[in-house]
């Protein structure tokens, strides 16, 4: 009977296990369609300005006069780690800092070691980590909570201090680890360099040189256009990692609930088993008694 107990115990707890699972799913499936929506109609929109930024740097070369796409020895670094604020959501978060870590151990191993690497986790669980793995980096924890207001002038107060840093020489390359959302179901983990501007590559087939008009005046517009660009490239990190959240967490969940389902029929199988087992067991007590009583 002790038994029986102990399975019955397990099966009520595994029942409420997979409400919860359910309820969670639910959440997350509807925080992802309004998360996918905001990524789908920014994506095409920051991509195109990305796209058109780096030509612009690319072909003027020294006539675009801006700061932001100078190239210079890279003695202070500093690399922002998007991550999301719960856990619950598989192996995303693991995955973004793994692509963050292997970034500052391949490429800026010498910047980590003269102690120049500065890390900017945006979210609890990069900070959790970098924290104690690069205790002796400078960690900015500023911003750990600001997927709690991810309107564009809230993440515009990142995008302006990193670019004024950038600006002033305090760091000398800017990258954003992060996770490309692509469906509910695939999320890649990513980590862009985001200052200095990337140039693109012009092959010999493809070199001769872009010829912009610009109204009023080069100068004045890039002054203009260059951070509003760089300020929506950078939002873009923020939503398609919280739409990736929450589509790596709405999997997990529907894959939990199912491993409940499974879970459950053991458990009941066991349950089924044992019950009669016991019931035997009384049979053949009762029986054997009987026996006993007629013999005597």
């Amino acid at each position: 009977m002790a038994n029986l107990k102990a399975v019955r115990e397990r099966i009520v707890s595994v029942q409420n296990t997979q409400q919860i699972t359910k309820a969670m799913k639910m959440v997350s499936a509807a925080k992802l369609r309004r998360a996918q929506q905001a990524i789908q109609q920014m994506r095409p929109y920051a991509n195109k300005l990305n796209e058109m930024l780096r030509n612009i740097l690319s072909n003027l070369g020294a006539e675009a006069n801006t700061s932001f796409g100078v190239e210079r020895p890279v003695k202070k670094a500093c690399i922002v780690v998007v991550t999301s604020n719960r856990g619950l959501c598989g192996a995303f978060n693991t995955n973004v800092i793994k692509s963050a870590i292997a970034t500052i151990e391949s490429k800026y191993a010498e910047v980590q070691k003269e102690g120049n690497l500065t890390i900017l986790p945006i979210g609890k669980r990069g900070y959790d980590v970098f924290r104690k793995r690069y205790a002796d980096c400078t960690i900015i924890k500023d911003y750990v909570e600001l997927f709690n207001d991810l309107s564009f002038e809230h993440v515009s107060a990142v995008s302006r201090r990193l670019m004024d840093a950038f600006e002033q020489g305090e760091y000398d390359a800017i990258e954003v680890s992060y996770g490309r959302f692509k469906n509910a179901a695939t999320q890649y983990p990513e980590t862009e360099q985001w200052l200095p501007v990337p140039k693109m590559e012009i092959t010999n087939g493809n070199s001769a040189k872009a010829d912009y008009i610009f109204e009023p005046g080069m100068q004045s517009l890039l002054q203009t256009l260059v951070p509003n660009i760089l300020q929506t490239s950078f939002h873009k990190y923020l939503l398609d990692t919280h739409a990736s959240e929450h589509g790596a967490r709405m999997t997990a969940m529907d894959k939990a609930t199912e491993n409940a389902n499974d879970l459950l029929k053991d458990l009941r199988l066991s349950y089924n088993k044992a019950r009669q087992e016991a019931i035997t067991g009384e049979i053949l007590e009762i029986v054997g008694g009987a026996a006993a009583l007629e013999s005597a």
